[in-house]
């Protein structure tokens, strides 16, 4: 059957339920493009309920009147071919109990570490931590100066270089030598006056500190020393840095090591400076012996540098500040207290004054082919010491070419018998207590038995008819006896008044200058004076002095009979640039006025009278007063009498006194007697002193005592 055309599509017939097709339901309609689905029935679809927008899904907006129609979807996608079956795991249980196991081990071992730190190695770590982070350094003090009266310096500090090593730098892996401490030691050696020996220990590693970085190699050494192995050192590099020994830079391989060509290594990088400083000394020996030195860590080892080492030493100050790993650390602060100056000393030392004694007394030492000899230059009114000056002296700048014996202050360390000088405090005794007087009749035999000896005088002679001021002038032991003997009513007493009158003048103490090693000579108590040495201390043998001590006695009669203590101290300067004086020294009266006016007159006569034994002593144009001395010395070695002491003591103007000088020669070969060697010394620097502090000649003549009589 054919169908009309125009009809349409055929409807579809569906089966009933008996199997035969049931009646054709009708074809819907064809929906127009954009038109919305229709039901089987023709009525439009229930529009869809908006779905709320949510995380993952894009609510999309209606289409706006007008616009474009939405593009048709397009076919589905074709699923994905199902993969191969996946492996199941095992029970997870099992995994993290594992994982438990591992964490509990690991925070077992934190806490067992951190027990030990906290508990057993806190104090340890503490320290090491602090040590590490907190580095102090020393500021150093500048030490005070030491000067003449005239601001001379004879002592002061002047820029130095410590030369210093980094050992780790010289191990034959870091410096590419076998034996780098020893090729530096070597080259440093001539230039630093060391053995290479010395220097190459300093330059290994310490085995007590095998990590440290930092060994002192010298210390102060000048800013000449700095050049020269600073000039070395970059010579050296310079070589070390050609085209060649950069072109065989490969290492020579020796016994497991690999070193470079000795040519092209520079033993002495490893070598650093530092600031620092050191003791000069401008005048060189100039009272050398006065002004003392310092050791190699710069302090006071002798002399004025020692006595006064903690003023002039000063306060070191620090300077403290975070350090990581050797370096400093900028940031994380410190703290710094500057160093306090040390104090500076004026002397009284006339550097004129004692340039020329020095001078005198090295040229009569080397002429008399003595031991040693020296002199003393005293102010008879103030105590001070203008000059000290020994022989042989010393230079400070160069201690290495000085003998230890050279190094001190005979001057003050020295205990001798001062023999005929001692025998102005016998007649001062004698004197004051009105026992005699200066022309009182004294008849001299050529011996005299006392006790269980024979005394003598110095010459052999027939008696002599003296008065008590010949005695001095004539310089009579014998006489001197006599004299003494009549101090008191026995001999004991006699012992007694003349130990008194000892020790105001000063005898068997200290002088009261606190110089280091200074002696206070010998004195024994009149009780224990033996039966000889009751006769003999009278004429100066049997007790010891220093020879400022015996200079001290001629300057308290020129004083009127006063004592002052010596003092060698001006003054001190103090950080704060003020300046202080010194105290003056202690006055002690010992004779009377009357009693020093005679024994000035009676010292006149050693000097003037022809009879006299310190005629080389004059001076044109002054009254001098004067006495020698001729001892027999004490060996120090032996403890036995070997050789003489000769000296002189004197002041001038004796109208007008102003200056005291002694002169005191040790164990002379060529002459012996005081007035005979010491006589011209002293004339040579009385002479110079009084002209260089102006003093005017004398106005009047000398008394010119008679020294003898008639009988």
């Amino acid at each position: 059957m054919t169908r009309p055309p125009g009809d349409g599509p055929r409807p579809r017939r569906t089966p009933s339920a008996g199997g035969r097709p049931g009646p054709a339901r009708p074809a819907a309609p064809r929906r127009r493009v954009g038109e919305p689905r229709r039901s089987a029935d023709g009525t439009p679809p229930r529009p869809a309920r908006p779905r709320p927008a949510s995380a993952g899904h894009r609510q999309v907006a209606p289409p706006r009147p007008g616009a474009r129609p939405a593009r048709r979807p397009g076919p589905p996608r074709r699923p994905a071919r199902p993969g191969p079956r996946s492996i199941r795991l095992a029970d997870p249980r099992r995994r993290l109990r594992l994982v438990t196991v591992c964490l509990l081990l690991v925070f077992a071992v934190f806490a067992a570490r951190l027990v030990q730190l906290q508990l057993f190695d806190s104090d340890e770590m503490a320290a090491a931590a602090g040590a590490n982070k907190y580095v102090r350094v020393a500021l150093p003090a500048e030490r005070g100066s030491i000067s003449a009266a005239d601001g001379t310096v004879l002592a002061t500090s002047v820029d130095a270089y410590d030369l210093t090593a980094d050992p780790t730098m010289f191990t034959p892996a870091v410096a590419r030598l076998p034996d780098a401490p020893e090729q530096a030691a070597a080259l440093l050696a001539p230039i630093l006056g060391q053995p290479k020996e010395k220097l190459a220990e300093k330059l290994h590693l310490n085995s007590k500190n095998p990590k440290s970085q930092y060994a002192l190699v010298m210390a102060r050494q000048s800013p000449q020393v700095k050049g020269q192995i600073t000039d070395l050192r970059n010579q050296l590099g310079k070589q070390a840095d050609t085209a060649a020994c950069r072109a065989q830079r490969l290492p020579v391989d020796k016994g497991g090591r690999q070193f470079l060509d000795a040519s092209c290594v520079n033993p002495l990088t490893g070598l650093f400076w530092e600031q620092s400083t050191r003791r000069s000394y401008p005048a060189n020996g100039l009272a050398a012996n006065l002004v003392g030195f310092v050791n190699a860590e710069g302090t006071g080892t002798g002399g004025l540098e020692l006595q006064y080492q903690q003023q002039l030493a000063g306060r070191d100050g620090y300077a403290t500040y975070a350090a990581s790993a050797g370096r400093r650390v900028a940031t994380a602060g410190g703290s710094r207290e500057d160093a306090v100056p040390g104090t500076d000393l004026r002397l009284t030392v006339n550097p004129d004054v004692q340039w020329a004694a020095q001078r005198a007394i090295t040229d009569q030492v080397a002429n008399a082919g003595a031991e040693k000899g020296y002199v003393v230059v005293q102010d008879v009114r103030t105590g001070q010491v203008l000059a000290m000056a020994t022989s042989p002296g010393f230079n400070p700048n160069d201690l290495a070419s000085a003998r230890a014996d050279q190094l001190g202050n005979a001057a003050l360390q020295d205990a001798y018998e001062p023999g005929s000088t001692a025998k102005l405090m016998t007649m001062a005794a004698v004197l004051d207590t009105g026992t005699a007087k200066w022309d009182t009749h004294v008849t001299v035999p050529n011996t005299l038995q006392r006790a269980d000896r024979v005394f003598h005088d110095d010459v052999d002679h027939e008696t002599w008819y003296l008065t008590l001021a010949g005695v001095l002038a004539k310089s009579s032991n014998i006489g001197t006896i006599e004299a003494a003997e009549h101090l008191g009513p026995t001999q004991a007493e006699s012992n007694k008044v003349l130990a008194g009158y000892l020790d105001r003048f000063g005898i068997g103490k200290p002088s009261g200058l606190g110089f280091p090693g200074e002696t206070r000579g010998i004195l024994a108590k009149p009780e224990d004076w033996n039966g000889s040495q009751q006769y003999t201390i009278p004429f100066g043998q049997g007790l010891s002095v220093n020879a400022l001590q015996a200079t001290s006695v001629f300057s308290t009669i020129a004083n009127g009979g006063v004592r002052v203590a010596p003092s060698l101290l001006a003054g001190t300067t103090g950080p704060d640039g003020r300046f202080t004086p010194a105290p003056a020294g202690a006055q002690t009266r010992v004779v009377t006025p009357e009693t020093a006016k005679t024994l000035t007159e009676m010292l006149e006569s050693v000097v003037t009278d022809e009879q006299g034994t310190g005629n080389k002593a004059q001076i044109p144009g002054y009254r001098v007063a004067g006495k020698t001395g001729t001892a027999n010395r004490v060996d120090p070695k032996t403890g036995k009498y070997s050789g003489y002491t000769a000296s002189f003591i004197g002041f001038a103007p004796a109208d007008q006194p102003r200056v005291t000088v002694s002169c005191v020669i040790q164990d002379p070969v060529n002459g012996h007697f005081g007035g005979q060697l010491c006589g011209p010394v002293f004339k040579q620097v009385m002479e110079f002193t009084l002209k260089t502090l102006q003093v005017p000649p004398s106005t009047s003549e000398a008394p010119n005592l008679a020294v003898d009589w008639k009988p």
